[in-house]
């Protein structure tokens, strides 16, 4: 092994020390049959300079939303980055930093990451938060399971209208923990959950009802009507966010009755980056803290009376208290929260409500323009954030292809997700689509 610095003599002084003659008797536990047998087939050695080259050539295969006009969204959102937050996060004590176990040399990664926790109970309307998730799916995962732990009730209601792939992380999680998962179907033509259906579906054994808000279709749901149902049947409503700008104008969750906020952080600040790392939120009611998954950073002060910050409640981990633990999170999404929490400070209350109002009328700009079109519409009825369903009465996908042929990023086609909506896009618009853009995408649609 050429790569590995170590001369003979030096291997042949620790193979002693464990009383072995060769390197390749370390490896007798593996059966003869699968060794490798012959030398790996790797290229010849290139220098640095032709390392970088080949990586470059390599990397313009890939496309972002800085070569495309993107309509994508459907949990990934492409929102402005200030330059302040880079200049933030990439600090040496920020960047490398990992988790503050010792409170004595971390206070400013604990201050940053109380100042997360306190911006995400305001925005969601809750009392607690905790100190970051892994991501929004698994964040509407655990919520599902805190719920199990508070009421030991064995049912679970999901709306269909919840993103699909946090529906399936929810199913996984659940497999082998004795809780049946019931899906309620969508109402066809609001694009939301029907009132009626939560009250056919839940029943005395219900420990949650999840919703998404906005939903998977960009649709708003009546989530304080919603609510008032799982309230009579002593159920626990959780509530599942995967843009949270639209937080910049909805009533917080908290306000309408939800008992857990769950979801994704990643348009605070974070970039699309190819599907992480992501930054799962999630908050709750202070009666319901000792059921949380995940750790909390406290405020305190010192034997002087100066303010302070610790790690508190941190043994609902597995590695503190194992099989009994409330969470498998072992570390935290810390420098993804940090983003977040630099993100809202940069734009404070008034920017986050100006860039959620750049998202709502760019959405409501582009179903105005849909009217001008024969054969493509809105496919559902209810009111929308930043995201609409459209209805291009043709094939999906093929649309999108011939879209791209045009440097447009059409949206997500909804048959991979369910089989009914073959001729149906989820398109989104942020701050970044300009009006140009969106003129271009109606034309393209007209032109199809």
């Amino acid at each position: 092994m050429s790569y590995i610095p170590h001369t003979e003599d030096d291997v042949k002084k620790m193979l002693d020390v464990i009383d072995i003659k060769t390197v390749n008797d370390l490896f007798k536990a593996v059966p003869p049959d699968i060794r490798l047998k012959k030398p790996l087939n790797l290229p010849e050695p290139l220098s640095e300079q032709e390392v970088q080259s080949e990586l470059a050539n390599i990397s313009r295969k890939n496309a972002t939303v800085e070569d495309y006009i993107s309509f994508i969204g459907g949990g990934a959102y492409n929102h402005y980055i200030p330059s302040i937050v880079n200049h933030i996060i990439l600090r040496s004590e920020f960047y490398t930093a990992y988790t503050p176990y010792q409170p004595e040399i971390s206070q400013g990664t604990l201050q940053a990451i109380f100042e997360y926790q306190t911006l995400i109970c305001q925005l969601t309307g809750m009392d607690i938060a905790n100190a970051s998730m892994y991501d929004g799916a698994s964040a509407a995962a655990e919520a599902v399971l805190m719920a199990k732990r508070i009421n030991s009730r064995q049912k679970c209601l999901i709306s269909s209208a919840v993103h699909p792939e946090y529906r399936d992380t929810v199913r996984t999680y659940l497999a082998n923990q004795r809780c049946v998962l019931t899906e309620i179907p969508y109402c066809t033509e609001t694009g939301t959950t029907p009132l009626d259906a939560v009250e056919k579906y839940i029943d005395t054994d219900t420990s949650c009802v999840v919703i998404q808000y906005p939903n998977f279709f960009g649709s708003l749901e009546n989530i304080e009507s919603i609510s008032d149902i799982v309230r009579k049947n002593n159920s626990l409503l959780v509530v599942v966010i995967t843009e949270p700008i639209s937080l910049g104008l909805l009533k917080p969750p908290g306000k309408l009755g939800a008992d857990i906020v769950a979801g994704e952080g990643q348009a605070f600040g974070n970039p699309l980056n190819f599907g992480g790392p992501y930054l799962g939120f999630f908050a709750t009611n202070e009666k319901y803290i000792r059921n949380m998954p995940g750790r909390l950073v406290g405020e305190t002060v010192d034997r002087d009376g100066k303010r302070g910050y610790v790690l508190t409640l941190a043994t609902r981990e597995q590695h503190i208290r194992r099989e009994k633990a409330t969470s498998n999170i072992c570390t935290n999404e810390g420098l993804c929260a940090l983003t977040a929490a630099v993100y809202l400070a940069a734009l404070g209350k008034t920017g986050l409500i100006e860039v959620a109002k750049l998202n709502l009328n760019k959405m409501q700009y582009l179903k105005e323009q849909l009217k001008g079109l024969k054969n493509i519409r809105p496919a559902f009825t209810a009111p929308t954030f930043n995201e609409s369903v459209i209805d291009v009465n043709q094939d999906a996908e093929s649309v999108i292809k011939s879209l791209l042929k045009k440097g447009i990023l059409a949206g997500v086609p909804l048959k991979r997700f369910y089989s009914e909506l073959k001729s149906h896009i989820l398109v989104c618009t942020t701050e970044m689509n300009t009006k140009e853009q969106i003129d271009l995408l109606i034309e393209g649609l007209a032109k199809i």
